[in-house]
């Protein structure tokens, strides 16, 4: 009889050996998993690393090209904005050049209308005045040198204002690239300023995908060099022009003012023609006046002489006809009727040579009166020519440019007038 009662579970019961073994199995399976769990930290560790190590290189370097990136654009942007400062400044240089011209070509209105002027009064002459002289010939010389000016001028005011279209054209591509890279600058700074700190980061449904606009590198840099050759070829093209605009002023100018000068020189010499021939004119006028006077006188005495013949003649004719009434033997041809008959015909010739020298007298004065007439009319004609060609030349005093003196004369001589500042009246 037990005095302890035992109670053993309905299950089987290993063996020593088994149980050895199961402790030996536990213990092989432990280092095994502790193995395993320290190659495991180990590559872990090694993968960390390699990956922490791999992401701050690549965040380094991408870094660095968006720091690159951004130094090239800024670059890019400098030469961008110093091309856009050129373009304003060669478009408002072009502005004022093109302001001038047109100044200038408001100017060759009044040489039209004096030019024009002075040939409408100058066909005012009268009778043989109105000739093709030089003076003639050089004031339609000067308005077409006056037109041609006119037309080269307009056609350098309208190049102008087509160059002044293009720079336009060309300064709204350069301030919309300009734009541009100022908004790429911005989201470059912000992207490299960006962390895995920030809050506004997240993923996105497709980051590795390509904009339908995206281009190369390359593309890019062919397209910004291609916009700065045509910037620089128009700031070329632009300063040629203003170079033109001025050398067409001045040639302008100088032509016209070598055309007037010309045409002033051959007033004057028409002037001094016509003086000379009126003074001419006057000169003979007098001396036929004082022949005229002196025919007339002798006329006046050859009538006399002539009435006188004609008298003795009459007395002559009468003796001779009343003594042919002699009675008988008494009608003799003696000495006195031989005499009487030749006295007679002496008479009737110094008659005939008195009568023709007498009309030959009145022609004479008849034409020096009509010769003193036509030069009369001739000298008045003359002077209302020497009017006309006067006033011409007093209205030409307007084309006459401003004398300068002094300080004045030297900044126009050195063509620096417009660089002085400007005084303000206070």
């Amino acid at each position: 009889m037990q005095s302890v009662v035992t109670f053993e579970k309905p299950l089987p019961h290993l063996s020593l050996p088994d149980w050895d073994a199961r402790l030996y199995n536990l213990q092989v399976t432990a280092d095994t998993r502790r193995a395993d769990a320290f190659d495991l930290r180990h590559s872990a560790h090694q993968l960390r690393n390699e990956t922490r190590i791999k992401t701050e290189w690549d965040t380094y370097h991408n870094n660095n090209r968006i720091s690159a990136r951004i130094y090239e654009i800024e670059q890019w942007k400098s030469t961008i904005q110093d091309l856009l400062n050129r373009i304003n400044r060669e478009m408002d240089l072009l502005k004022e050049e093109k302001a001038s011209t047109e100044r200038e070509l408001e100017q060759l209105n009044l040489p039209l209308l004096v030019c024009s002027e002075c040939l409408s009064n100058r066909d005012g002459r009268r009778s043989t005045e109105l000739t093709y002289d030089m003076a003639d010939t050089e004031l339609k010389k000067e308005l077409c040198v006056t037109e041609s000016n006119k037309k080269l001028l307009i056609d350098r005011c309208q190049s102008a204002w087509e160059k002044i279209n293009k720079l336009e054209v060309m300064k709204f591509k350069l301030q919309l690239d300009l734009n541009d890279k100022n908004e790429a600058l911005a989201i470059d700074k912000d992207m490299l300023s960006l962390d895995k700190n920030c809050a506004n980061i997240t993923f996105k449904t497709d980051s590795l995908k390509t904009p339908k606009r995206m281009i190369t590198g390359q593309q890019w840099v062919d397209k910004v060099e291609g916009m700065k050759r045509m910037a620089e070829d128009e700031l070329r093209d632009t300063l040629r022009l203003r170079e033109s605009l001025f050398v067409a002023r001045g040639r302008a100018r100088n032509a016209l003012r070598a055309q007037t000068d010309v045409t002033n020189y051959m007033l004057r010499r028409r002037i001094y023609d016509t003086q000379r021939a009126r003074n001419e004119l006057e000169w003979q006028k007098i001396k036929m006046e004082e022949n005229m006077d002196k025919l007339k006188a002798e006329l006046k005495i050859m009538g006399e002489q002539f009435t006188d013949k004609v008298d003795a003649l009459k007395v002559a004719e009468t003796r001779l006809e009343t003594r042919g009434y002699r009675p008988g033997i008494e009608l003799a041809s003696d000495e006195a009727d031989v005499g009487l008959k030749e006295e007679v015909r002496n008479l009737r010739e110094t008659v005939r040579q008195l009568q023709e020298k007498l009309d030959c007298a009145k022609a004479t004065y008849n034409a020096l009166e009509s010769a003193s007439i036509k030069i009369g009319i001739d000298l008045n004609d003359k002077n209302q020519s020497l009017e006309v060609d006067t006033r011409a030349l007093e209205m030409r005093s307007a084309l006459e440019p401003k004398q300068l003196v002094g300080t004045d004369k030297n900044l126009v001589l050195a063509n620096i007038q417009d660089e002085l500042p400007k005084m303000e009246n206070f």
